[in-house]
């Protein structure tokens, strides 16, 4: 064989990552593309919220006459926030006060529920089980808003409306964490761990709350988070729903503030008032997510120790 040959042999012969790797590098391709994708996705979300930041560090005027998401003029951010809980004597701190009890009691209802639910369907074998977990699948695909008005017409002749059950009791139906807790805790918890908990003398409540609770740390700590926003940025249950002005949560609240304004000709501009507003709403639920991140990565951290 020739050298030329041999070299012919040599390159026909090498993989093909080792022939092509100078000229083509998928991998950093794919990672660089990866990373765009996933920095669109950052500024995408966090863009919103910083325009909201910076907005609320401005007056009326500035509003209108300086970029939108840069600061511009002076900081008027304390004065917004003296605006904010001094108009209609502090009523914002009530309507904030509101939107916790409504949110925090609906997120930890919901959270029980589908705990329940979830747990029932994947560990238990009754008669209808197959229709009603299709049937809360199916529940998922209906918008709320088409739920509304004979929500209200219950509720009506319940004697419920303008009550805070009114919006909690509606809130804590949670379809998507009924699936969740399902499809978790067909796998989270063993049918061993189950059987021996049986053989051990222990009723299919304690069980539950003892034995399958324990198990179940991420999946409900997202269940109460996704309950926790749904039900603290929901506007169109309660503008239904309450009449009294100090039942309002923060959404209803702040559009009532901002449509009394405009209804007056615009004499008493509340667009910085009404923005401010919106930046602490979101306060706690930005909180609320950094509290129980942790929960829910140890958590998931530990499940995939023991798998």
């Amino acid at each position: 064989m020739t050298s030329l040959e041999t070299r012919a042999a040599v390159t026909v012969g090498a993989p093909p990552r080792a022939r092509l790797g100078r000229r083509f590098d998928p991998e950093k391709r794919r990672s660089t593309l990866l990373t765009i994708l996933l920095w669109l996705g950052v500024l995408y979300f966090v863009l919103p919220l910083w325009w909201l930041l910076v907005s609320s560090t401005k007056d009326n005027a500035a509003l209108f006459s300086t970029f939108g998401l840069w600061f511009g003029g002076d900081l008027s951010l304390w004065d917004n926030l003296q605006t904010l809980f001094t108009v209609r004597d502090g009523i914002f701190t009530r309507w904030l006060v509101n939107t916790l009890v409504y949110s925090v009691s609906a997120a930890i209802g919901a959270t029980l529920l589908s705990a329940m639910a979830g747990y029932a369907f994947a560990k238990y074998d009754f008669p209808g089980r197959k229709a009603l977990f299709s049937a809360t699948l199916g529940a998922i695909m209906i918008p709320l808003t088409a739920l509304a008005l004979p929500t209200y017409l219950l509720f009506s002749s319940a004697g419920l409306t303008d009550t805070p059950w009114a919006v909690i009791i509606p809130s804590l139906v949670s379809p998507f964490g009924v699936y969740l807790m399902r499809v978790y805790s067909a796998d989270a918890i063993p049918d061993d761990l189950i059987e021996a908990a049986r053989v051990d003398g222990a009723g299919e409540f304690r069980i539950f709350w003892q034995v399958g609770l324990r198990l179940l740390g991420p999946a409900l700590v997202t269940v109460f988070l996704f309950s926790l926003v749904a039900t603290w940025n929901n506007y169109f249950l309660p503008l239904i729903m309450l009449n009294t002005s100090e039942l309002y949560p923060v959404t209803v609240g702040l559009a009532q503030i901002q449509a009394a304004a405009s209804a007056g000709g615009g004499s008493q501009a509340l667009f910085s008032t009404v923005i401010t507003g919106s930046f602490v709403s979101i306060l706690p639920l930005i909180i609320a997510f950094l509290v129980l991140q942790r929960y829910w990565q140890s958590g998931l951290a530990t499940g995939s120790v023991k798998g």
